[in-house]
């Protein structure tokens, strides 16, 4: 209904892909590059404030976008999936905390991966080990992570009906007797490792390797896709903002898979 908006839908998607991809975390410097560098590309390209609330208004598009580029690659069809969730901070100091439209969202939680402390959301990931997304959420970090998961499963419950023989592939922090029953009444097999004076599991050996896979893939979200440097101020800002970032590794992946690059998650030719 009304007058079409002059910036359309796709091309939304497409500038918000490019900015994240170029690595410009600020909205108004990448509208002034985008007018210096891409006016022929973009006819019409809005102020800040009006990009702004288009793109927040568009993450069920953003989403959406996911799903079908990861759907039209032969990645999708992979049955070994890998979860691992990582911080997404959304303030440094306690006044941010008190104040911030994020209260009630963020908490505090810990990365024992770098040892310490944040204020912010959880991003959780399943992704085959290709990086290809499959599901992702985010989530309070005072949340356990085997109830996060079973949620985004059960949001999920058709995409898992429709395959056989999943592989979840997980740290220890999942592990879990009534969570394991719990994948496997769905058909899904966890493999995690051991936890102390615990009896080794089966293919523990093998896992090593296969967890520096779903590392690398949080590491091209953080150090290349800048994900801790997001800049939302709302939970709306940072969904947007991580889905932004998450849609632009989908891309490069999706590409890379169709021209038969040598490096599947290369983000290398789309970063200048």
């Amino acid at each position: 209904m009304g007058r079409p908006p002059l910036l359309t839908d796709s091309e939304l998607v497409c500038l918000a892909v490019a900015q994240a991809l170029l690595g410009h975390r600020s909205e108004a410097r990448w509208l002034r590059f985008a007018r210096k560098h891409l006016a022929g590309m973009f006819p019409y390209l809005p102020q800040q404030s009006g990009y702004n609330k288009r793109l927040r208004a568009a993450l069920p598009l953003v989403k959406r976008m996911i799903r079908e580029l990861a759907m039209d690659s032969d990645l999708w069809f992979d049955n070994h999936w890998i979860v691992d969730s990582t911080p997404v901070p959304c303030g440094m100091s306690r006044p941010t905390a008190q104040r911030s439209d994020l209260a009630g969202w963020a908490g505090y939680g810990y990365c024992a991966s770098h040892s310490r402390f944040f204020w912010g959301l959880r991003l959780y990931l399943v992704c085959t080990p290709t990086g290809m997304p499959i599901v992702w959420a985010l989530a309070n970090p005072k949340i356990g992570e085997r109830e996060v998961l079973v949620s985004m499963l059960e949001t999920d419950a058709d995409l898992v009906a429709e395959r056989e023989g999943i592989l979840l592939i997980s740290d220890k922090g999942f592990a879990g007797k009534v969570f394991e029953q719990d994948l496997a009444g769905q058909g899904i097999e966890l493999l995690r490792p051991s936890r102390k004076r615990e009896k080794a599991r089966y293919g523990e050996p093998m896992l090593k390797k296969v967890r520096q896979l779903i590392e690398s893939v949080n590491d091209s979200l953080k150090g290349e896709l800048d994900l801790e440097q997001h800049g939302g101020r709302t939970f709306e800002g940072v969904a947007i903002r991580v889905a932004q970032r998450i849609l632009a590794m989908t891309a490069a992946i999706w590409h890379n898979r169709k021209t038969s690059a040598p490096v599947t998650r290369s983000l290398i030719a789309y970063d200048h």
